[in-house]
């Protein structure tokens, strides 16, 4: 079968068209409305998390207060002077950058802590910064991404020492680490 041509419009045609529409306007394109804005943020888990902890403090085994007193993390890797650990110790090292931990689970805690100390050692920062919390909210079990960061920390050897930051940078919720510059 042959493709059909459409027909050819003559003056007839246009005629005819014209009056039986009669005259014509053109409308001017009308701009679009304005979008709605979007509502500002609202930290409702913030906020779900603060109203829950005076009843998960009532359900503690163990003291907060224990956490603060001796449990300071500290490790020093094999062949460095112990002159390090006590330099770190007191502050005496600039914290170059800082990783947050709260809020993440053990599994996103460790990918966290490793994809932040290669960023850090590419990019030539020696010390640095992790942020584990004091666990509070870990009831029984105790802090595990504190317990979780000393032993990942103790197992790299890009680690030369590590230590519970002073207070004013988290005491025992944080440790500053000292890394092996590149070589």
């Amino acid at each position: 079968m042959k493709p059909r041509h459409p027909a050819q419009i003559t003056d007839d045609d246009r005629r005819l068209f014209r009056e039986a529409i009669g005259d014509v306007q053109r409308f001017n394109p009308v701009a679009p409305a304005p979008a709605p804005g979007k509502p500002a943020p609202h930290p409702h888990m913030l906020e779900a998390d603060e109203a829950a902890v005076p009843g998960e403090l009532l359900d503690f085994v163990f003291d907060p207060a224990s956490l603060e007193m001796g449990e300071e993390l500290a490790y020093l890797h094999d062949g460095y002077p112990a002159k390090l650990l006590r330099q770190l110790k007191r502050g005496q090292f600039s914290v170059q950058d800082d990783l947050d931990l709260h809020q993440m689970n053990a599994a996103a805690a460790q990918a966290s802590i490793i994809a932040f100390l290669a960023e850090a050692r590419q990019s030539g920062i020696r010390c640095v910064r992790i942020i584990h919390g004091k666990g509070l909210r870990s009831k029984a079990a105790g802090p595990v991404l504190k317990a979780l960061t000393d032993r990942l920390l103790r197992r790299r050897d890009d680690v030369i020492a590590f230590a519970s930051a002073r207070p004013a940078l988290g005491g025992t919720g944080a440790v500053v680490v000292l890394l092996k510059g590149e070589k």
